[in-house]
């Protein structure tokens, strides 16, 4: 599969955050950190781009309102990261480049115009930071990503779901599936997929022989509870140098922490947790990223919202 062409045409001074001091918070049209919109990828190393997409939902849908609700609870976000000593905003330009068109009344109709959206920021030569909308969205963005990197990519998963089931209700798409397909499609590495925080109840045990089939590494909620983060980095070591996209499912945080979600599942990270997994990609070969499963009607004083916000905010630093 042949790279596409990578295209770079000017540079211009580094967007910002809207100064705070200046404009209160709660003012001004919601954008991702208060950012500015550009939709030329040309200007841009990252884009945020929201995908308000839900049709893929299995139990509780609303994932379609994530990226919005994000957005609004950003503003509180400082530009300075203390943990990662880093303003993501001055080492590189960032912009919020707005929602991709999705069509709510078909999955197939809605991965070609996330392929074809996803494609052109790629080709542009940005990387993109992606909030969704359900899982289901994943696939067509590796799709394009695959395509741009000419070949099948590594992943690296949190989430309390493995997403590798073969279908629902007779369908191949949904948010329970991209995984599968992924791999189906060439676009995911065999032993290329570490997938972190899988927790709760299956169908049955031979639900994990498509994982173990494809040397899926896996480090359960279990594990991590007992052992913390040794058998993640442990994992992570493995992806060194190669080039990895990573998808972060909200619900692989416990409800207690993030109830606004279509499928919540008990017994899983806090906050805190969660946010020492996503700084520990630091120094990874990271070629984009996704956010996915906020549903805010859930949500309980829009706490899961903003942990999402923050965990972009953290994506961005590491990427």
């Amino acid at each position: 599969m042949p790279k596409l062409k990578r295209v770079r045409e000017f540079r211009l001074p580094h967007p910002q955050p809207t100064d705070a001091l200046e404009y209160a918070r709660f003012t001004g049209i919601p954008t991702f950190c208060r950012l500015p919109n550009i939709t030329d990828p040309n200007e841009l190393d990252i884009a945020i781009v929201g995908v308000p997409f839900d049709g893929g939902t299995t139990y509780r849908p609303g994932p379609r309102f994530g990226p919005r609700y994000v957005r609004v609870q950003s503003a509180i976000i400082r530009p300075w990261n203390p943990v990662l000593k880093v303003n993501p905003f001055e080492k590189h330009r960032v912009a919020d480049f707005g929602d991709l068109p999705v069509n709510p009344l078909s999955i197939e109709d809605t991965f070609h115009r996330i392929e074809r959206g996803i494609t052109p920021i790629l080709v542009g030569g940005a990387r993109t930071l992606c909030v969704g909308g359900d899982h289901s969205i994943s696939l067509p963005i590796l799709r394009a990503i695959s395509k741009y990197h000419g070949g099948p990519v590594n992943l690296i998963q949190f989430d309390a779901h493995n997403d590798l089931w073969d279908e629902y209700f007779g369908s191949k798409y949904s948010h329970g599936t991209p995984f599968r397909r992924a791999f189906e499609e060439g676009l995911l590495n065999d032993g290329g997929v570490l997938q972190v925080g899988l927790r709760g109840q299956v169908y049955a045990e031979d639900d994990f022989d498509f994982a173990r089939e494809h040397k899926v590494r896996m480090v359960t909620a279990e594990e991590f509870h007992e052992k913390g983060m040794a058998p993640v980095k442990r994992h992570l070591a493995a992806f060194k140098n190669k080039p990895v996209y990573v998808t972060l499912d909200i619900d692989c945080v416990d409800p207690a922490y993030a109830p606004g979600t279509g499928t919540p599942q008990v017994g899983g990270f806090t906050s805190i947790q969660i946010l020492q997994l996503v700084r520990a990609l630091r120094g990874l070969n990271l070629i984009g990223a996704d956010l996915v499963e906020v549903s805010p009607q859930f949500d309980t004083g829009e706490i899961t919202s903003l942990l999402a916000a923050n965990l972009l905010y953290e994506l961005l630093c590491v990427l």
